[in-house]
């Protein structure tokens, strides 16, 4: 179905795989497209209740390929508003959970892409790296947002300005990742991490990430006024009822993600 990415689901889990490893799976313009298409196609099947993004190979994504623009001849406003921008919106717009499974270097774009995932796991060969002042260009596809909102913005700055690689154990320690795993084992138990949030209400879960991400950027007002509208909606879904008889019969919820 795609040319530079893989994409199946097993277990209830979208598993999208960038698959370029030869190039160590950097970025095109086909591959930007497939992976916003793939998201979409994820949000809307009912089968689908977490959505794990990693890459093939040694890689989890190394940015840009250079090759596309090498030629010094680049509109770069035009091609990150037409490539990259609905891409990481995307990401937002997907009310499921996304996990980012980070077997090996993410840098520049690949690791912004990495910041926009809900959840980021990490091979201890792993390391992030926020390599775009190294060729003179600004952290984009969503870098100068995500940075400073995960680690603070004078962390974000040195991040920024020195290109320096953070270690899959510095990462975790900054708050960049939420957990390292041994790279012998990466891929089980990031799958494991997986099927779990794929167990829990699906629905409650997407409105839980909607609310969050928007508090993010309102007051307190604005924000309890949001919850309110959210919990209205999260109450009327058949988890909500799961969850509550579960409880009153002292068992373990059954979730079907409605």
């Amino acid at each position: 179905m795609y040319d530079t990415i893989l994409y199946e689901v097993t277990d209830g889990i979208a598993v999208l795989t960038m698959n370029r490893p030869d190039k160590f799976n950097a970025f095109t313009a086909k591959m930007n497209k497939e992976i916003t298409d793939a998201l979409k196609q994820a949000q809307k099947d009912s089968e689908v209740r977490c959505i794990l993004l990693t890459g093939a190979g040694r890689a989890f994504n190394a940015g840009q390929d250079l090759g596309e623009v090498s030629d010094g001849n680049v509109d770069f406003g035009g091609f990150l508003r037409d490539r990259y921008n609905p891409m990481i919106l995307q990401f937002r717009k997907t009310e499921k959970p996304i996990i980012a499974a980070i077997n090996g270097v993410a840098a520049g774009a690949g690791m912004s892409i990495a910041l926009a995932c809900d959840i980021r796991l990490a091979s201890d060969k792993a390391s992030l790296v926020n390599a775009f002042v190294n060729i003179g260009l600004v952290p984009d596809s969503g870098g100068c947002y995500f940075l400073p909102r995960i680690v603070g913005i004078g962390k974000a700055l040195e991040l920024a300005m020195t290109g320096e690689k953070v270690p899959a154990e510095e990462a975790l320690r900054l708050g960049l990742v939420n957990q390292v795993y041994p790279a012998e084992r990466f891929m089980e138990e990031a799958m494991a991490y997986a099927r779990k949030l794929a167990s829990l209400p699906t629905r409650g879960i997407g409105l839980i990430k909607r609310t969050m991400y928007k508090g993010m950027d309102m007051d307190l007002e604005q924000t309890l006024e949001y919850e309110a509208y959210a919990q209205e909606v999260a109450g009327s879904t058949e988890d909500y009822q799961e969850g509550v008889r579960a409880f009153m019969e002292k068992r373990a919820p059954r979730f079907t993600g409605r």
